[in-house]
């Protein structure tokens, strides 16, 4: 059995991403300043405290700006155009947050807001900022899959993680379409995150996510952060790898992350159709809680079947 553990950096420096590293360090400090807001300010909105869509909002950027500015590192051929696209990407993501963190402080809502002249225009941006982060997304996976690293299992992980994560915010979109109570009844807002029931009404604690009807949210969620999730996971087995002998074969850690990223995936899609066939997340049934559980025990029991195979 091959015992290799690649040598190869997987934390390269964030070198020359420093407008990615400053959005997420401003965005560090505007989570802690929006925390404080929520605590001190109990005004609602849509049934949530109207601090938190910000406070959300600005870790998620965090995230994915951190995440990033590490993927261009991974970039070895045309890297100059993932550098152009993450400095794109970092002035959107600030222009969005900005309008969300504005249309908070006057005490409405920032997405799917159609009431006025000013708020249809600033939807309209909020709109066109997130298409072209996703495209800049889509264009460095693209530079990613023409980079490959020499460890099989770390360019899965982060070519899964990247494209898992574009499926993700990609149903964001699914949100966008005005619902047929809106528009048998407008009321200035085109679009819901919630599948089946009003947005507003109960939800789970600080994400909101519908507890009674579908939730977009959830697969964007999910989706989006196996951004971040599958690169991580590779890097806890390369760590465990140092106690768990099997783990040092790159081929047993491939196979894992294989695994992982169907699981992710199949997640991804499982949740989808949850929402959109008005299931809470709390509460799934029928034939989406039977796949679920299949898909479950088919993860568990695939990661058995490497592990019991790698064993000498």
């Amino acid at each position: 059995m091959t015992t290799r553990v690649s040598t190869h950096p997987l934390a390269t420096p964030f070198v020359g991403h420093r407008p990615l590293l400053i959005l997420a360090a401003v965005m560090a400090v505007s989570a802690a300043t929006i925390g404080l807001l929520a605590v001190l300010d109990p005004r609602e909105v849509l049934g949530q405290n109207l601090w938190f869509k910000p406070l959300k909002f600005s870790i998620s950027i965090a995230a994915y700006a951190l995440t990033l500015a590490w993927l261009i590192t991974q970039v070895r051929r045309f890297r100059r155009v993932a550098v152009v696209g993450g400095n794109i990407t970092a002035g959107a993501l600030a222009l969005e947050q900005v309008i969300i963190v504005g249309a908070a402080a006057t005490g409405t809502t920032s997405h799917f807001n159609v009431s006025t002249a000013l708020h249809t225009t600033l939807w309209a941006v909020m709109a066109a900022s997130i298409a072209t982060v996703w495209l800049i997304g889509l264009v460095v996976g693209v530079l990613l899959i023409l980079s490959p690293g020499p460890d099989p299992a770390r360019n899965l992980a982060i070519r899964a993680g990247v494209f898992i994560g574009l499926a993700g915010m990609a149903v964001a979109f699914l949100m966008t379409g005005p619902t047929s109570e809106q528009l048998n009844d407008f009321q200035g807002i085109a679009g819901a995150h919630a599948v089946g029931v009003p947005d507003g009404g109960a939800g789970l604690p600080f994400l909101g996510w519908s507890t009674e009807g579908g939730d977009l949210r959830v697969p964007h969620f999910v989706g989006m952060h196996a951004l971040q999730a599958l690169p991580l996971g590779l890097l806890a087995l390369e760590w465990a790898s140092a106690r768990v002998p099997i783990l040092r074969d790159p081929q047993v850690r491939l196979r894992l992350i294989r695994i992982a990223a169907i699981a992710v995936a199949g997640m991804l899609g499982l949740l989808t159709w949850q929402a959109l066939a008005g299931q809470p997340v709390t509460a799934p049934a029928g034939a989406i809680l039977g796949v679920g559980s299949a898909l479950t025990l088919a993860t568990v029991a695939a990661v058995a079947v490497v592990l019991a195979r790698a064993r000498p």
